[in-house]
């Protein structure tokens, strides 16, 4: 396939956990890839191993909490491909370790997790539209669903209705909106939970699959779909789950607060 004739995917979050496993999925599915993420070692070496031609994967090192660096991780896109046909919002933070509010900066949560993918997409919609077509794919978690952590949740309830009401306002224009909501997968954010999990493998192909086939939310894996419906419907039976067995075993309370990066999820 000519590189001009793949569909160009610009993916944050893309040197490790969720992001790193997309870039395998969408790379074999033969998109166009602009990957993103700060640590510029990694990206770079997963740009070479995903295509050593270096035509049709890009590694541009992002912060994407810095309005330059989302600019020119945009100017490097249509600089290599001409255009950005699809957004994955996937960089995310959380607290590791400790409470949220012991944290010294817990408020970058919210710039990783709302404010970046808000921004990003409002930098690539102009285009989108002006060109009739388009996807933007936000990565929420379950925590939208159900709180789990103070300030991770209020980041993850903000990008579900973000990006729920921005799929409806886009209806009609050929630019398609949808949430993959994770629930707990093995990656670094999650390395220090003890529970059951599969690998990113599992959000990579629903990403996948809703750029195939555009749908408003998927929850991934599937049994999280139980919980968010338990929050709604028996609220108290949910405080016992999410507070006696997903809080212990995925935070540890017991050391300083250390914010971790680059992956995901609940």
């Amino acid at each position: 396939m000519n590189t001009a004739d793949r569909q160009v995917v610009v993916l944050t979050g893309a040197s490790s956990g969720i992001g790193r496993a997309t870039a395998y999925e969408l790379a074999a599915r033969g998109y166009a890839l602009v990957l993103a993420a700060r640590r510029a070692g990694e990206l770079q070496a997963l740009a070479h191993e995903l295509d050593p031609s270096g035509s049709r994967v890009l590694a541009v090192p992002t912060d994407v909490t810095d309005p330059a660096s989302r600019r020119a991780l945009l100017d490097a896109a249509h600089a290599q491909f001409g255009r950005v046909d699809v957004l994955v919002n996937n960089a995310g933070v959380t607290v590791e370790r400790g409470w949220w509010w012991d944290d010294p900066d817990p408020l970058r949560l919210l710039r990783v997790n709302l404010e970046a993918p808000i921004e990003l997409t409002r930098l690539v919609l102009p285009d989108m539209r002006a060109r009739g077509r388009g996807r933007i794919v936000n990565i929420g978690s379950v925590a939208g669903h159900a709180a789990t952590q103070g300030l991770y949740s209020a980041s993850k309830f903000g990008m579900r209705g973000f990006s729920l009401a921005l799929r409806r306002e886009l209806l009609g224009t050929g630019v398609h909106v949808s949430l993959v909501s994770p629930g707990f997968v093995k990656s670094e954010m999650t390395a220090r939970a003890r529970l059951p999990m599969p690998g990113p493998e599992v959000v990579a192909r629903a990403v996948a699959a809703v750029l195939e086939r555009p749908q408003r939310e998927v929850i991934v894996p599937r049994v999280y779909h139980l919980l968010a419906w338990l929050d709604r419907r028996a609220p108290g039976l949910a405080d016992r789950i999410v507070s006696g067995v997903l809080i212990r075993r995925r935070y540890d309370h017991s050391g300083e607060a250390h914010t971790a990066t680059d992956s995901k999820r609940l």
